[in-house]
């Protein structure tokens, strides 16, 4: 294990900082290392493998096309494509779908659907259209996306950066009102905030904020690509309050965990601003993509994965509110995307996963303060109990070694 690890060191760049394990097999919810050791997946690959790893379902859809026909760029048209999008629109309620690969991909589309509309629909005057987001967002990790970070670290060393972008605090309706200018063409928001530590906003927050954008003639575009395809108990994070975005973006567990899929989803009078050339992928919306892609959201509903986030996020949330500890500083979240704060004072999230990792669970802090728990939608009670049980040792650990008492 040492071996493999200093040689990815010594060959690979150091954008990441793994735990200490190499990971060989996956099956459902399970992991394993090259020396045998089962771990729990409570990380799902930043909520991308939502359907288990290595799904039958996904996998026969995957090899039955891969056989077949699996690129062929958007020059010509497929027989898959059509249906996922199909798919997706019926889904979610939304007109039109402009397929890509990665979550940032989809988000550079959207940025660049979202300043074309402002040009040429709302009439922004040319180079002034400006785009709302919000503090502690993370939206991706090209140049004009982490242009919008209010994260320092990932920002420092790569200006200059494009203009345009608005920075508001997030779940304050009021804050983006305040903000909207007429050269507003949209406000991009995460439902759920996961990469700043599963922050969830006010309840009606998102309402509000739709109703806002409706007043203004601004764009409302939902980043979903952690929250969404299940994750949160709903289809859509959004739903949770009842909204209907102007735009949404979905990725990571749209592709099963196995190809990277993304999309952008819209109404045809915001999307037609798009035309022949103005953007594109080699790979985005290929065939192999879009069996996977469908196959991924047929399963959500087939084996009820939605409903058993909702049903297992509260249980699990429930059993983290019993422990009566000064180290946890807070448990929030929706469904399967909760997360775990640490208090600082005590120890580091960092730690604590490293410790969950030697007691066979396997999950990885935010900025070293929250334990994030968002395993595959597959997983069952049991499987959720062994993980508490895993949480509560370790609390306990922690409790006798700095000698806290209750």
């Amino acid at each position: 294990m040492q071996e493999l690890i200093r040689l990815e060191e010594t060959y690979g760049a150091k954008n990441y900082a793994p735990l200490p394990v190499v990971l060989t097999r996956g099956e459902g919810v399970y992991l394993w290392d090259i020396d045998g050791k089962k771990y729990i997946d409570m990380m799902s690959a930043y909520s991308a493998v939502s359907h288990g790893h290595c799904n039958p379902g996904l996998i026969k859809a995957l090899t039955g096309q891969v056989n077949t026909l699996s690129v062929i760029s958007r020059a010509y048209y497929s027989d898959k494509l059509a249906p996922f999008l199909q798919k997706l629109c019926e889904v979610t309620g939304f007109e039109q779908g402009l397929p890509m690969n990665t979550g940032a991909e989809a988000v550079e589309t959207a940025l660049k659907v979202a300043r074309k509309w402002g040009y040429t629909k709302k009439l922004i005057p040319e180079d002034k259209a400006e785009i709302i987001v919000c503090n502690g967002n993370f939206h991706g990790r090209t140049i004009a996306v982490v242009a919008m970070s209010t994260e320092e670290q990932y920002k420092a060393g790569f200006g200059p950066f494009p203009k345009g972008f608005v920075t508001i605090p997030f779940g304050d309706a009021s804050a983006l009102e305040d903000a909207i200018t007429p050269n507003t063409c949209a406000f991009l928001v995460e439902p759920i905030q996961g990469e700043n530590g599963i922050i969830v906003p006010p309840a009606g927050y998102l309402k509000q904020c739709a109703e806002i954008c409706k007043k203004h003639n601004v764009l409302l575009i939902c980043d979903e690509i952690q929250t969404g395809v299940g994750r949160t108990g709903k289809f859509l994070a959004s739903e949770h309050d009842g909204v209907m975005p102007d735009g949404v973006l979905l990725g990571k567990a749209l592709g099963g965990g196995i190809l990277p899929v993304s999309v952008f989803l819209t109404r045809k009078n915001i999307m037609d601003v798009i035309t022949p050339g103005d953007h594109g992928s080699t790979f985005g919306g290929n065939p192999l993509s879009s069996v996977v892609g469908q196959a991924a959201v047929e399963l959500l509903f087939k084996d009820n994965l939605i409903e058993n986030s909702a049903t297992l996020g509260e249980y699990l949330m429930q059993l983290l509110r019993q422990i009566d500890s000064e180290i946890v500083d807070d448990v929030r979240g929706k469904g399967l995307m909760v997360g775990l704060a640490i208090n600082p004072a005590y120890a580091s999230a960092k730690e604590f996963c490293l410790r969950l990792m030697h007691k066979g669970v396997l999950s990885k802090d935010t900025h070293e303060t929250v334990v994030r728990l968002a395993p595959p939608l597959i997983i069952n009670k049991e499987q959720i109990d062994t993980v508490f049980r895993a949480i509560a040792e370790t609390i306990k650990e922690l409790e006798t070694e700095l000698s806290i008492s209750k």
